[in-house]
Formats: structure tokens, sequence, C-alpha cells
């Protein structure tokens, strides 16, 4: 049962080390805010296109990032719930 439950932890640590690797980008305003968060949930870049931002606006660059986050953390806990899914089944004979 211990050699089971190693092989268990071992998969779990694996797929966590393949989230920090895993980036998704999500883009808003047709490409002017671009941001890319890890399969972590951690933000990792925001990039703003300057050609495509009006100055006298900021409030709609400010829209525009909130979706880009908002949307991309969305993504982000979709890839990460599907790569940990598999994996959840046999956490209960851990004991966590």
């Amino acid at each position: 049962m211990a050699f089971d439950q190693m092989k268990m932890l071992n998969k779990l640590r694996k797929a966590q080390s393949d989230l920090k690797k895993e980036i998704i980008e999500v883009e808003a305003g047709d490409g002017a805010v671009v941001v890319q968060i890890t399969g972590e949930l951690k933000m990792k870049k925001i990039t703003i296109d300057p050609a495509s931002i009006d100055l006298d606006d900021i409030a709609e660059l400010e829209h525009w990032i909130e979706i880009a986050v908002r949307d991309g953390l969305a993504k982000a806990q979709e890839v990460a719930a599907e790569k940990m899914k598999p994996l959840m089944g046999g956490l209960g004979n851990l004991g966590l």
C-alpha cells in the first residue's frame, strides 16, 4: 500500500511541476492587451500594444486588462483542473 501512495504522490508532484511550465495566453481588445498566466494561476506577463491604445480613454485599457486577466485565470483554472482530474480519485487513499 505504501508503494502505491508514493507512486500517487510522485504523479501529483509531476502534475504540479508541469503546471508551473504551462503558459496560458489570453488577449483582449483585438490584441491590445495580452496576458500570460501559468498553470499555477500566477501572472507571468502583461503586454500592451501602444499602437492600439487611446491615451484619452484609459478606462477602455483598464477594461481590456480586466477582461484579459479574468479570462486568463479562468482558462488557467480549467487547464489545472483537467491536469489534476485523473489524480484526484487516488488522493482519498492518501488520507489527504
